[in-house]
């Protein structure tokens, strides 16, 4: 009949729930583990003694705090999934509390974005704060850039940061060897990053999975060693000093008599740059949001989307995946170009050291960790890493241990991300109702 809702209600059998002893038997050999794995890293440490002997001493007390830690973690997990329940369980949403939850998911994107204006003016006399904002809503930018080639298209991209490479360097030489301005490079960094883009998307067209990502990543390592050996050109290892900062519609913000400060008749301040680089990059971020949500919008958008579900199924409906995957490799690098450019201009000198494949790895954990396909998810995990990276710096070499924890958790509870934007939400309003129609039709 239609419009009418089918499941399958599970009976308590079904669900069998492990017991105390199950829990504490799972939270020991986790335990185990962890003290095998930290006796080496934590609890025996080596120094050069006087006379240059290694001498050897242990920190059984930190040990045995990051064991019970493990162990109790273990044990705190078990219980909070006995209590969500087992997949697949359906849970009855009041209407209430569903009208709450879509009213907050509609005001955070909104809330976040007046926030973000507003830190120049809040944190105006904090350099430090405003130069973690600038470094945020770089990864943000990055993160929606690979988040078309990731999340949208499903191709697995590990070497994303030679996009992000090739506009810092495209950027750099064209502004010291030619003289341009930020304004003329940024659009051709653009373009030529889009070009590097293409020029992957070819031999990978017939790849998908895990050779995919191992071609991926070997184009990040062959970009990266180009750098370091082309010297001519790139400087090697030495890199790039002297980029040309940016422009105000032609007018430096320096100290001197053309300056913008000098013109507006105010006493100049170095936070001026800083203030107008922040606001740069968040219109660079912006823009590349609102491109990528208006082309999820049109028939390519549609065709990445139909490509990431089902590669077969989408060549059976007669849609070009070969012009469906180089457009969204172009798409994406054309936006780390963007974001290399905007990195080389603020940094005033670049070096190969800064495009590691650990940049890559970092974007992408943020785009799997906001979840595939989320714009807001991005921006939040994004937030959170980076953030995360500097609110845990006070713990030195712990700092790691805690984040990678952080994020094994959210894997667990989220496994699509912050905001899985592919999974689907079953509400069901009139609980009664329905539970009886329900059982009523498994009889029939």
């Amino acid at each position: 009949m239609a419009g009418r809702v089918s499941a399958t209600l599970a009976s308590p059998q079904d669900s069998r729930v492990p017991g105390i002893a199950f829990i504490f038997k799972k939270a020991l050999i986790s335990a185990l583990v962890a003290l095998v794995l930290f006796s080496l890293m934590i609890g025996v440490r080596t120094d050069a003694g006087p006379d240059g002997q290694l001498t050897y001493w242990t920190r059984f007390g930190d040990l045995a705090a990051m064991v019970a830690t493990v162990f109790g973690g273990s044990i705190v997990v078990e219980l909070l999934r006995q209590w969500w329940g087992p997949v697949g369980t359906v849970r009855v949403v009041p209407a209430s509390v569903q009208s709450g939850l879509s009213l907050a998911g509609r005001l955070v994107a909104p809330v976040l974005l007046v926030f973000t204006f507003l830190v120049p003016v809040i944190f105006y006399n904090e350099r430090y704060i405003l130069d973690l904002a600038i470094l945020v809503l770089t990864y943000v930018m990055l993160g929606w850039g690979l988040n078309v080639v990731v999340g949208l298209a499903g191709l697995l991209d590990l070497g994303y940061v030679a996009f992000y490479a090739v506009g810092a360097y495209s950027y750099a030489l064209l502004a010291t060897n030619f003289g341009l301005s930020f304004w003329v490079c940024l659009p051709l960094a653009g373009i030529l990053a889009a070009f590097w883009g293409v020029l992957l998307g070819f031999p990978v067209l017939r790849l998908r999975g895990d050779y995919l990502a191992i071609v991926t990543l070997a184009f990040g390592e062959i970009i990266r060693l180009v750098i370091i050996n082309w010297q001519s050109l790139t400087g090697g290892p030495n890199g790039i000093t002297g980029i040309p900062r940016p422009t105000l519609f032609g007018i430096p913000l320096s100290p001197g008599e053309d300056g913008l400060a000098a013109r507006l008749g105010i006493e100049f301040s170095p936070t001026h740059r800083i203030v107008f680089l922040f606001y740069l990059i968040l219109a660079l971020a912006l823009l590349t949001n609102w491109v990528t949500i208006r082309l999820r919008r049109l028939p390519i958008g549609r065709a990445w989307e139909a490509l990431r579900e089902d590669e077969i199924a989408c060549r059976a409906l007669g849609i070009n995946t070969t012009t469906t995957k180089l457009t969204a490799f172009a798409t994406g690098a054309m936006f780390g170009g963007f974001a290399g450019a905007f990195f080389a201009t603020r940094q005033g000198f670049i070096s190969p050291e800064s495009f590691t494949f650990h940049e890559s790895a970092l974007v992408l954990a943020i785009v799997v960790l906001g979840g595939m396909g989320s714009q807001l998810g991005v921006a939040l995990a994004a937030l959170a890493m980076i953030g995360g990276f500097e609110l845990f710096r006070g713990l030195d070499q712990y700092r790691m241990l805690v984040f990678g924890m952080a994020m094994v958790l959210l894997m667990i509870w989220r496994p699509r991300g912050l905001i899985g934007h592919r999974a689907p939400t079953v509400f069901l309003r009139h609980n009664q109702a329905i539970s009886a129609d329900l059982v009523n039709e498994g009889r029939g």
